[in-house]
């Protein structure tokens, strides 16, 4: 299969180019109007398929269900829905019955096959946590660092927990955290009321990234800088940012931009099982929220915003249109980087030969007009 757009996302910029994909993979790119092609997407936008390194649910499913058609129902519609063609099914904190069995159940699906987006294996986001800044995660399960627990949640998923969110200031020696790294699962620092020092020291010891940047963390003050000082201190650590305008202001991101610049902002949509659904009440790691008229979820009764309904492709909207992003940063931010975040560079996040043909084409509203996941078309 050839397509073509007047607008290819490669060599960190818009082209006219022709992409020949076959086998699931890229195998060349040629000049436009080079070849007969089968689809012409005219000046759409052509971009790397969107990684979503962090979200719980969608579609009314959450990955704490620990139910098997709703995670598959769920990969069936992202591509076509926002544009995700990869992701990490993320956990919230609750009791280790209910998380055994909810990564357990991620594992067979990926084991047994599915259809939709890939899942790139499982973010466990909690239970080793701070209680002042667990925002919406529940307090009567939050534990400090327990490694020989997580060895056995590590064997209930089958090895695929790719990710994990932790408090460093819990983890005593940074034990857990330095094992974690040398067992190739990425070190998330976020739910934290970490000071500077200890997050220089996390890195130094193996984190690679930051949780949801702005939420759930010390806040950044000129003499105390806190964690989201940390994240705009040490530049190359990688950030997870909510690009929904509510979770941080436009200028709040374009404030985080600035300061990461385009290589290690992470767009994340941090959505709940009541993205895709009507605002009402629903429930979140066993508490009740209530989805706003502005998509965003709260704690019922309260204003503690407990995730939100983030489409990826709105995410790049508002940070192209709304906090004024550069285009490179805003793209980087959901395809290349979360690729390197998880040591996946080598074949995702670019659209070029030899990499897997996930991509997906934008019309001038942002709204997903084709995906193709493997190089296989998906049903709109």
């Amino acid at each position: 299969m050839i397509i073509q757009s007047e607008k290819v996302w490669t060599a960190n910029g818009f082209f006219p180019l022709q992409l020949e994909i076959d086998g699931g993979k890229i195998v060349q790119v040629y000049d436009y109007a080079t070849k007969n092609v089968d689809r012409d997407y005219g000046s759409q936008w052509i971009l790397p398929g969107f990684i979503d390194v962090h979200t719980h649910g969608a579609y009314g499913f959450d990955t704490n269900d620990g139910n098997e058609e709703g995670l598959r129902n769920w990969a069936k519609h992202l591509p076509a829905d926002e544009g995700v063609t990869s992701f990490l099914p993320t956990t919230i904190t609750q009791s280790e019955e209910v998380l055994s069995k909810a990564v357990a159940n991620v594992a067979k699906v990926m084991e047994e096959g599915y259809e939709g987006a890939n899942i790139l294996g499982i973010h466990f986001e909690g239970p080793y946590l701070d209680m002042k800044y667990k925002g919406a995660q529940p307090p009567e399960y939050i534990l400090d660092a327990n490694l020989e627990q997580f060895k056995r949640y590590q064997a209930a998923a089958k090895g695929n927990i790719r990710y994990i969110t932790i408090a460093p200031e819990h983890d005593e020696d940074l034990k857990m955290i330095r094992w974690l790294a040398q067992h190739n699962v990425v070190v998330s620092l976020g739910h934290s009321a970490a000071t500077f020092q200890q997050a220089v020291l996390a890195v130094a010891n193996g984190a690679k990234t930051m949780t949801h940047v702005y939420n759930g963390m010390t806040p950044y003050n000129h003499r105390q800088l806190g964690l989201v000082g940390s994240a705009f201190r040490i530049r190359d650590v990688y950030g997870e940012i909510i690009c929904d305008g509510y979770h941080s202001t436009v200028d709040a991101l374009n404030n985080y931009f600035a300061i990461k610049g385009p290589d290690y902002s992470v767009m994340i949509s941090d959505s709940l099982r009541c993205k895709g659904l009507p605002e009402g009440q629903y429930t979140s790691g066993g508490a009740e929220i209530t989805l706003t008229p502005q998509g965003t979820a709260v704690l019922t009764g309260t204003n503690t915003l407990a995730g939100s309904t983030l489409r990826i492709n709105k995410g790049l909207q508002v940070l192209i249109e709304k906090a004024l992003v550069p285009v490179a940063a805003a793209i980087n931010s959901c395809t290349l980087n979360p690729a390197k975040v998880l040591g996946l560079e080598d074949h995702k996040g670019k659209l070029v030969a030899g990499y897997d043909a996930d991509v997906v084409v934008l019309d001038q509203q942002y709204n997903v007009v084709q995906c193709y996941v493997n190089g296989k078309e998906q049903v709109l």
